[in-house]
């Protein structure tokens, strides 16, 4: 078990075009690729993919809670009373307990395919989920999945053909958000009762909103607002997207890339996973917290 303490910087964070700045705080200063996190139960859950782990924040000091090398966890996914861990290097998506107990290991589909790339995921609202599939990294074919995970134990394909798919969320409308990494894009689908999708949209490309050509969205949350919170791995930016597809808010860390956030019970905080090194392993980050404009 590793505790680590709270480190407060000065950094400034932008907020859209005001020019606001707020001061940061850092909750985990040595994190290994942190990634994927939740909130749970007032607990801040968290993974460090090179650290092969999902980590625990109380508000004073973060502990392992599971740990299996070789998984590569990429993110922690609520589902009921337990939680879905993505294992991107073993091709797996492993079921714990609150409490940090293996219960049950995937590494097929219902139709016997094997999991390339578990990535991110959203819980469904029925105490299951759906989990992307990224398939390989850059330049493989493109072969992304969207997987759902129902109550009942069944794992089977809902949608394929998508490029590098990364993070995932439900929106107020009730579709389903997935960002193409690959693509530089989120898209969207219509969910059905049985948790099946369709209609297939584009909700928006990032390098209209005034990024990069080569933007890299990864992960994708819904903030206590109703507006889409996207993260990039290609820099340190959080941008807020509202329903409609306008940019409404760019939150930033000093650091090279911020793929993926969490909200606070309350929703006035912003917990940021960043990576500082993302030139090899073991791809030293931070963990942030900032106020929520």
């Amino acid at each position: 078990m590793r505790m680590t303490a709270i480190l407060t910087v000065a950094a400034l964070v932008s907020f859209g075009t005001a020019g606001m700045s707020r001061t940061e705080t850092i909750i985990n200063a040595k994190a290994l690729f942190p990634e994927g996190p939740v909130m749970s139960a007032g607990h801040l859950l968290y993974v460090e993919y090179a650290g092969q782990t999902v980590t625990a924040w109380n508000g004073k000091s973060n502990s392992v809670i599971w740990k299996q090398d070789g998984c590569g966890p990429s993110a922690v996914v609520p589902m009921g009373k337990d939680f879905g861990v993505t294992c991107y290097d073993s091709g797996q998506i492993v079921i714990i307990s609150a409490d940090g107990k293996t219960l049950k290991t995937y590494d097929k589909d219902a139709a016997g395919g094997k999991l390339q790339g578990p990535n991110d995921g959203a819980p469904d609202g029925k105490d299951g989920a759906y989990f992307t599939l990224s398939g390989p990294w850059e330049s493989g074919p493109v072969v992304g999945r969207v997987m759902h995970l129902a109550s009942d134990g069944t794992l089977r394909e809902v949608a394929d053909d998508l490029h590098y798919a990364n993070g995932i969320v439900v929106g107020k409308d009730g579709r389903l958000y997935v960002n193409e990494s690959e693509a530089g894009r989120v898209i969207s689908f219509a969910v059905a009762a049985d948790g099946s999708l369709s209609d297939r949209r584009l909700f928006v490309r990032l390098y209209q909103l005034g990024e990069a050509p080569n933007v890299y969205p990864d992960g994708i949350k819904l903030g206590p607002n109703g507006n889409f919170y996207i993260g990039e791995y290609s820099s340190g930016t959080i941008l807020e997207v509202a329903a409609d597809g306008t940019l409404k808010n760019k939150y930033t860390v000093p650091s090279p890339a911020a793929p993926n956030l969490a909200f606070s019970d309350d929703g006035k905080t912003m917990y940021v996973t960043a990576i500082d090194n993302k030139n090899g392993a073991p791809y030293e980050g931070k963990v942030y917290s900032m106020p929520v404009k």
